[in-house]
Parts: structure tokens; sequence; C-alpha cells
């Protein structure tokens, strides 16, 4: 499995993790979403809300290794070549997923650790981050639900610019981060 970019794809890695959490944050939100459909204090919404903290927190451990695979090599080239903008816009972009994907689990994780609750990880029971405070984990959650709605923007933004550049500008921007096919 390579780790390494090449000049004309990333590497299998770095599709494998884009694809893996596009997943993942969809499961996210859908956990969130429709959560509502239990009653407050039910199994399926304990078992709902705490699938949402697990994969919110693998999202938290997988951005990591993405980053280490980014580090790898060069971006693969954007044939032909956007304008300044554009690149600085795509650079933009990528940090703030990046940002989202890092800061939205901690927050989660805060807000827990303020409701003094453990959240468990692939059975792990992980440490409070810090003391209980119910007046903090409001605040914490008003953020988390902010960055949730930002979060939808980010990605539907990021989603339409690849298909804008594959369907309209007709560049390799979207085959780039494609599973090879045959």
């Amino acid at each position: 499995m390579p780790w390494k970019n090449t000049d004309a794809r990333y590497s299998t890695v770095s599709i494998a993790l884009h694809w893996l959490m596009l997943v993942l944050l969809a499961v996210v939100y859908a956990c969130i979403e429709f959560r509502g459909i239990f009653p407050k204090g039910s199994g399926g919404r304990t078992l709902i809300t705490e699938a949402h903290f697990m994969l919110g927190l693998t999202v938290f451990v997988l951005v990591w290794l993405r980053l280490f695979a980014r580090s790898l090599g060069v971006a693969p080239k954007i044939l032909p070549t956007p304008p300044d903008w554009q690149m600085l816009a795509s650079t933009l972009m990528h940090w703030a997923l990046y940002v989202f994907m890092i800061a939205m689990p901690i927050l989660g994780w805060l807000i827990t650790s303020a409701k003094g609750q453990q959240v468990m990880f692939y059975g792990v029971d992980l440490p409070l981050l810090i003391d209980e405070n119910r007046q903090l984990a409001k605040q914490f959650q008003g953020w988390h639900q902010l960055g949730g709605t930002i979060g939808y923007w980010l990605i539907g933004l990021h989603a339409v610019a690849g298909l804008y550049h594959h369907y309209v500008v007709r560049d390799n921007t979207l085959m780039r981060i494609m599973p090879k096919r045959g």
C-alpha cells in the first residue's frame, strides 16, 4: 500500500483515508440527526449517542494518520494549473477541514468531561479532560453545535468544488483522489 503521492495521484493510503473519513463523518452526522427518533434516556438513544462519540474520536485518530500521509511528498499536480486564487482557496479549505476534524472531537470530549461522563472508545474508558462543570459543558456544546453547522458547509463546499473542477473546468482535481479502477 503506497504511502507516497506521485505527481499524478494521491497515495493509496491518502485515498483510502479520504473516502473512509467521508463515510465516518456522514455516520457521525447521521447519529446526531437521528438520535431524536429515540426518547431521552432510552437504550437506542444512548447507543446512537455513544456511536457518535466513538466514531467522532475515530475521525480524530485518523486525521493524524492523514496528516502524516500528506507530509510524505507533495500534492499531485492539477492539470491544467488553476489560477493562484483557486490554489489558495483550496489550501485554506483543506486546512479548515483538518482543523474541523481535530477540534470537533476534542470539543465533544470536553463536553462529556464537563458533564462528568466517561467516553468509551472501542472498549476503553477515556479519562476526563476536565473536572465536572455544567456551565462550561453548555458553552462547549454551543461551540460544538456551531462547529457542526460550519462542518456541513465546509464538507459541502469541498464536494461542490471537486464536482465543479471535474464537470465544468474538466481538470484532474477529482481524479487525483479517486480510487483506481480495475
